[in-house]
């Protein structure tokens, strides 16, 4: 089980296919081989191993190290908010992609845990991380957290985000900040700090969870639109400063995404949103998954930067 961790790094996955115990033992017990030539064996050997043996086991070490190099060589991924929606769809797409997952977290511990456990379920490698991304040491410590554990950072998704809908002329400073704090700066201070390790090796993947809101806007939500807006702007800035490092930024914008929110709509509300949907549906969160793999992962993705790519079934054209 994946370990939580808050403020510092506590860390526990699942170990790789291969034990250094069991490395070991083929070490012992391999034949030594002069080539050209006919093989030499060592005393004791020779008796307990065929030719047909002999090559059975040097292919399980050859296997064995293919193994071990696969892992070593599986993209780190760090993504935000990915305890449940679409962070979670996003996290789990990854890890069953191969990838090492930091799985971040605000409040929803035990969800967390869930998400780690069906992606070490899958033969993936998962570990839990609790902080608050608009705060810089929280950030910080988090991305330590995934270097610590595997050595670099390969993909960060920033998904992380929440509403505190209300119209303008009721709206708090406090609802107006918490918002433009998480949505916007949380996604400036991961971005840097990513970009840090990123740039060293002249490579990466930077996706943002935006919204059509962004785009359009929506009646209740300036402070999310302002936010989502700024996510697509900052996004453009960031892929043409660090394209030069070989390092892509690209935003997805999703429309109406089936979650516990929708599913309590009422039925008149439903009715006009679903409407306003040329597909006549919510998009689920496994297609936003799919889209934020390809850009992250797919070699066909490798020329497209600066990109909003929305996800809405038709909304916005």
């Amino acid at each position: 089980m994946a370990a939580s961790v808050v403020g510092s790094a506590v860390v526990s996955f699942n170990s790789t296919k291969i034990s250094h115990r069991k490395i070991a033992h083929f070490q012992q017990t391999a034949l030594p081989v002069k080539l050209p030539g006919s093989f030499h064996v060592q005393s004791r050997s020779l008796s307990s191993f065929s030719s047909t043996g002999i090559k059975a086991h040097v292919a399980t070490i050859e296997q064995a190290s293919t193994e071990a190099t696969r892992s070593v060589q599986a993209p780190v991924v760090v993504v935000t908010g990915a305890s449940r929606g679409i962070g979670r769809a996003v996290a789990l797409a990854m890890g069953k992609a191969g990838c090492k997952v930091l799985v971040n977290y605000a409040r929803s511990s035990k969800e967390a845990e869930e998400v780690c456990n069906e992606i070490e379920a899958s033969g993936g490698q998962a570990i839990t991380f609790g902080g608050d991304v608009s705060k810089e040491e929280d950030v910080n410590s988090m991305f330590k957290t995934a270097i610590d554990a595997w050595g670099t950072v390969d993909v960060l998704i920033n998904n992380a985000g929440i509403t505190r809908d209300g119209l303008l002329m009721r709206m708090m400073k406090s609802q107006w900040q918490e918002v433009i704090d998480l949505n916007l700066s949380g996604v400036f201070l991961c971005t840097q700090a990513a970009a840090k390790v990123m740039m060293k090796k002249r490579k990466g993947r930077i996706i943002n969870i935006a919204s059509v809101v962004g785009l359009v806007g929506n009646v209740g939500q300036a402070n999310y639109a302002a936010a989502k807006a700024g996510v697509i702007g900052f996004t453009k800035s960031v892929a043409k400063e660090y394209a030069i490092r070989n390092i892509t930024v690209n935003a997805v914008a999703p429309g109406f995404i089936a979650s516990d929110m929708t599913a309590k709509l009422g039925v008149d509300i439903e009715k006009k949103i679903l409407e306003s949907i040329p597909l006549g549906r919510y998009g689920r969160t496994e297609e936003v998954a799919g889209l934020v793999e390809f850009l992250a992962l797919n070699p066909a993705a490798n020329y497209i930067t600066g990109q909003v790519v929305t996800i809405d079934g038709g909304m916005v054209m």
